[in-house]
């Protein structure tokens, strides 16, 4: 979440008048993530969060991701309900900008995930992906692996200023998972960045989902493949096995593994972490100058890849079938 393009106040008026939640009473700008511009909207009726979708995200793929969380949350997953404009959209423009308001859901997130933080992440992913499997629309996922190679060569030449050697960590790991890359296993839709951030917790409740704007189709294992690097790892880089194995196991519990997923998810976390590792270089590189947002670090993404790189089996994650 992040803040790029400002809206006037008679535009931001207009725009809810649209809805039926009353009057606007206050908009504020969400100065956290990277990809769209984000408010936390109070009105008469009360709190939600306006979205301006930015020139990274597609418009065409609006609708998959908006559709999908009202599919999830009509299925009993905490994440938030697009709203439904007068004219029975959820997509409307605002500030020359794709636009739609979602309900506001409360809870913390956890910089600092314990155990039992983990497992109930674990569960809910899993939770997800059964819900999802019913899900009718279809998104590629354009990160994959056949996405990576672009992201490479938007960093190429540049990698090494901020690490020295950098350009060639990458490109012989783009050649290892070209080679490696596991087909065949269970495909459907994935969350793809379910980050601590991207996850708020409430006693008495599973987990809050929110940020669905990279989900799409992919394997399955990849996305569990992606929080173990999101949650599993301490400030120090260092991984912790009691939090993998309690991630692992509460996905487990809810939708068993294969054994063929089993076998692939080293390389599938080899693939999380080059993922983001490009993404966040990228973002490095290019941060559009006057944003409120500070761009990540690519590096975290580096020294987790150097572990992955070492692992032999699920096993070294702390979990074993």
């Amino acid at each position: 979440m992040a803040v790029y393009t400002e809206v006037r106040e008679d535009d931001l008026a207009g725009f809810v008048r649209g809805y039926d939640i009353g009057a606007h009473l206050s908009c504020k700008g969400i100065a956290e993530g990277v990809e769209n511009s984000n408010f936390l909207l109070r009105t008469e009726a009360g709190t939600y969060i306006l979205t301006l979708y930015e020139k990274r995200v597609r418009k065409d793929d609006l609708p998959f991701f908006l559709r999908l969380m009202e599919h999830c949350a009509e299925h009993g997953i905490a994440c938030p309900l697009p709203l439904k404009n007068r004219q029975g959209q959820i997509l409307g423009e605002l500030a020359g900008r794709p636009a739609a308001i979602v309900t506001f859901l409360d809870g913390i997130s956890r910089k600092r995930p314990a155990v039992e933080h983990c497992a109930q992440v674990g569960d809910s992913l899993a939770r997800l992906h059964n819900v999802a499997w019913e899900f009718p629309m279809c998104r590629d996922n354009a990160l994959s692996i056949a996405g990576w190679h672009a992201l490479a060569a938007t960093a190429d030449g540049r990698a090494d200023e901020v690490r020295e050697g950098l350009g060639e960590t990458i490109r012989d790991e783009l050649a290892f998972l070209d080679a490696a890359w596991p087909k065949g296993l269970p495909h459907g839709v994935i969350h793809a960045d379910l980050f601590p951030d991207n996850v708020l917790f409430l006693d008495g409740r599973a987990p809050g989902l929110i940020d669905f704007y990279f989900a799409c189709n992919d394997l399955l294992a990849y996305d569990l493949a992606i929080c173990l690097n999101a949650w599993c790892f301490e400030p120090d880089n260092s991984y912790n096995a009691t939090k993998g194995r309690a991630l692992i196991s509460a996905y487990n519990a809810a939708r068993p593994l294969t054994a063929e997923e089993i076998a692939a998810l080293p390389t599938l976390a080899r693939g999380s972490a080059l993922r983001f590792l490009l993404t966040r270089l990228v973002d490095w590189l290019s941060v559009p100058p006057g944003a409120l947002v500070k761009p990540h670090d690519p590096l975290e993404y580096w020294r987790k890849l150097r572990f992955h790189q070492t692992v032999k089996s699920i096993a070294d994650y702390g979990w074993t079938p």
